[in-house]
């Protein structure tokens, strides 16, 4: 019931929102005040949380990276379990430009934009989005509040696609789904129905969606589809923290092993091919 319910959150979200000027101006409307308050009850419904061990899968980057929202340091990673994304975890590459005038800078001026993203297990795909735009970044303090209150309540009525933006959903067997968010506008480069091996590229880290400057988001979860996901843990080989990065933390301080904490630098050197996604 709760992932069905879930399903319709953009649908359940937006008509609450229009109720709130209907009810203000006192225009006539199907539903009174106490069934708007039902609808955004119900548009707060999320998957029920599933307890599973981490499964143990690739990168799926390579070379030096930062990461943010990380389960390493806290869960749920990005403070909401909405759309699968309780052990979500962002990465982006250091050395992006100074912020200009409004802080809108072209997505081209950052490292992380157009670097491959490949699949962390092997598997079959089974949904891809493409066509959405790769934004300027919204990086000054104007920007960034317009993007949390503006953008990404508009994102959130269109529907999970448009917060997500591009992206690439593989199943990897065993009720276990990765998603691949934010991509490039037109570097996707399978197909639904492909099967793809661990390290097989997906497409390339672009800014579509509901992103502040270039970067990849990463999940898995349990289900093809966001909107109806619960989000499943995951643990990551062959990774290695940068020496002497103030960020770093022994793994007994980390609220996921095998990951990156919020604000570590770690490098990627190679990947296991054939990765089992079993832990």
């Amino acid at each position: 019931m709760r992932r069905a319910i879930s399903r319709h959150q953009s649908l359940l979200l937006a008509l609450f929102l229009l109720s709130i000027p209907a009810q203000a101006l006192g225009v006539p409307q199907p539903y009174g005040l106490g069934v708007a308050v039902l609808l955004f009850l119900l548009s707060t419904v999320r998957p029920e949380r599933v307890d599973r061990e981490p499964l143990v899968v690739d990168p799926p980057v390579r070379g030096r990276w930062r990461a943010l929202n990380s389960p390493g340091t806290k869960v749920p990673s990005h403070g909401v379990r909405l759309y699968g994304q309780t052990y979500a975890i962002d990465v982006l590459q250091p050395g992006a430009p100074d912020p200009e005038g409004w802080g809108l800078d072209d997505p081209e001026a950052f490292p992380a934009f157009g670097e491959p993203v490949r699949a962390m297990a092997a598997g079959r795909v089974v949904r891809v989005v493409d066509g959405q735009a790769d934004h300027r970044a919204r990086r000054s303090l104007l920007a960034v509040l317009y993007l949390l209150i503006v953008e990404a309540s508009a994102r959130q009525v269109a529907g999970a696609h448009r917060v997500i933006g591009n992206h690439v959903v593989v199943d990897h067997g065993e009720g276990a789904f990765s998603l691949s968010g934010h991509l490039r506008r037109g570097s996707i480069a399978v197909a639904v129905g492909d099967l793809v091996d661990a390290g097989a590229v997906l497409g390339e880290v672009g800014n579509s969606g509901n992103s502040s400057e270039p970067h990849l988001h990463v999940q898995l979860m349990d289900r093809a589809r966001a909107e109806q996901a619960a989000g499943l843990p995951f643990r990551w080989r062959g990774w290695e923290p940068v020496p002497g990065d103030a960020e770093a933390a022994p793994a007994q301080d980390r609220a996921v092993d095998g990951v990156p904490r919020t604000g570590e630098e770690f490098v990627v050197a190679a990947a296991t091919a054939g990765t089992d996604p079993r832990p």
